[in-house]
């Protein structure tokens, strides 16, 4: 009797067995559930870059080739500009171009922003570039614009006028106005260096330095932008500004003062 009294269970020890069955469910599911996760999201960039591989058949490969590899006379190497370059070119309607030239023009979109994601994934899949930013790296929101207006007129103004509003520049290219522009395309664009523009990578030139630009062209090209001197002119600049006064102002002063002199003289003939 003592014996099968040694042997018998004690009343926790299913309670036990049940708690040590949950912890191990638990341990496997995490175990097992993030990898479940990443296989999910593999797959959902699969299908996107699948998705824009068909895109850039269609719209795309005329020019810069079946795999992306460019030709010789129409389009470059997207090997490597990365998904900033296509969420550029594409997100502002220069690309596809509707004929090859010195310089290709904004247009109307044709694409929705989920084609685009797809096309910047495909072409991300073809190699390392710049990626896509946040809004956070863009946003003009507590960012310095005095410092970026510094940084503007040191690396930008002699192409793009000291408040963007474009310029011409050599053999038919020229650099665009900067009013009413995304601000991610702006952000895109110092990554990338689009056409004629040069990039400027974060190395060059650091997150907080691309929204302080940024924040500066909002205070310059806003809507509620005050203009102290009246008539901005276009915003060509002081100088021009004053060459202008000096060339019209003064050229009307002389043809009403000659017209002046010519109705005194014949007033005195008659």
């Amino acid at each position: 009797m003592k014996k099968l009294s040694a042997r018998r269970r004690h009343p926790l020890a299913a309670l036990v067995v049940l708690l040590l069955a949950l912890a191990a469910t638990g341990g496997l599911y995490a175990a097992f559930a993030p990898a479940q996760k990443a296989q999910a999201d593999d797959t959902a960039q699969s299908l996107k870059i699948e998705e824009g591989k068909k895109l850039y058949a269609v719209g795309c490969s005329s020019c810069h080739g079946t795999s992306g590899q460019g030709s010789k006379n129409d389009g470059p190497s997207l090997v490597g500009v990365g998904a900033a370059a296509v969420d550029f070119q594409v997100g502002t309607g220069r690309m596809p171009a509707q004929q090859p030239g010195s310089q290709i023009p904004k247009k109307k979109n044709i694409y929705t922003q989920e084609q685009i994601d797809a096309l910047a994934a495909y072409i991300a899949s073809l190699g390392p570039g710049p990626s896509v930013p946040e809004k956070s790296q863009y946003s003009p929101d507590g960012a310095d614009a005095a410092r970026g207006g510094e940084l503007f007129r040191t690396n930008c103004a002699q192409c793009h006028n000291f408040t963007g509003k474009g310029g011409a520049l050599t053999n038919g290219k020229y650099a665009p106005s900067l009013e009413d522009v995304d601000p991610k395309h702006i952000y895109e664009a110092m990554q990338t260096g689009p056409q004629s523009m040069p990039s400027f990578p974060d190395t060059t030139m650091p997150e907080d330095a691309k929204a302080d630009i940024i924040a500066y062209l909002d205070a310059v090209n806003g809507e509620k932008t005050p203009s102290p001197g009246g008539l901005e002119l276009g915003g060509i600049g002081p100088v021009s500004e004053g060459l202008f006064a000096w060339i019209f102002g003064l050229g009307a002063m002389i043809a009403v003062a000659i017209w002046v002199a010519a109705r005194t003289t014949k007033a005195k003939k008659s």
